[in-house]
């Protein structure tokens, strides 16, 4: 199998605090991403790639494994997801361990499932893609997206969609923010994480959040609870 889950979690969350260990309704909010990749059992590593010894702590405690830290130059505000996985895979050939496919996880991913990782690498090998994540539908029509311009006046992005009925415009869909497959070796070579032979899965919206204030983080307690009073038939 050869599949590595990198989880990234640097310490210098600035809106929401040590948001990668904040508790989330009982435990690490890190915790999550950590426990399903284990229980997937579509991994032969799991490791966490940080930068701060207290998230190396919970890291490991949950079972992930920490082989070395991050480094400063990936753990600033401009350093992308492609750069710490790039330097990631770098270091880990280093102590000799290298992997056919990549799972880059999110340590704020409360809603990640087995089910969605498992469909997820099935389909990256399958259809024999370079990438494969799961996205969401926009509950609006993009194309009817509205600006507000220099003199405050509104206008539409694509004024010649204003007489097209809604259904006949093409959905549009956004990056759920919980992980991304990956074949390392077209990744290692372009460097991207999507590519014209991308993939999806599509989520519903009750299993996608953004956790960017602590109102986010709030609507993400209560979708969770949400969703597993409705798994337990409550």
């Amino acid at each position: 199998m050869a599949n590595v889950a990198i989880i990234i979690a640097r310490g210098g969350s600035k809106r929401i605090p040590r948001k990668n260990i904040k508790d989330f309704l009982g435990k690490p909010i890190i915790a999550y991403s950590i426990e399903t990749a284990l229980r997937s059992n579509l991994f032969d590593y799991v490791m966490v790639s940080t930068d701060d010894d207290e998230i190396a702590q919970v890291a490991t405690k949950y079972g992930a494994q920490v082989p070395f830290m991050r480094s400063k130059k990936t753990s600033d505000d401009h350093s992308t997801t492609a750069d710490v996985i790039i330097e990631v895979l770098d270091s880990l050939k280093n102590i000799n361990k290298q992997f056919k496919n990549v799972c880059c996880i999110y340590p704020t991913a409360p809603f990640i499932s087995i089910e969605n990782l498992t469909k997820s690498y099935q389909k990256l090998i399958d259809q024999k893609l370079d990438t494969v994540f799961p996205v969401c539908k926009f509950s609006s029509a993009i194309q009817r997206a509205l600006i507000i311009d220099e003199n405050e006046k509104l206008k539409m992005i694509s004024p010649e969609t204003m007489n097209v009925r809604s259904q006949d415009l093409t959905p549009a869909y956004y990056d759920a923010g919980q992980f991304y497959w990956l074949r390392t070796e077209t990744f290692q070579l372009n460097k991207k994480i999507y590519s014209d032979n991308s993939g999806s899965i599509i989520l519903n919206e009750m299993e996608v959040q953004d956790i960017d204030n602590l109102m986010d983080w709030e609507l993400a307690q209560l979708k969770f609870k949400l969703i597993n009073k409705t798994k337990d038939g409550l």
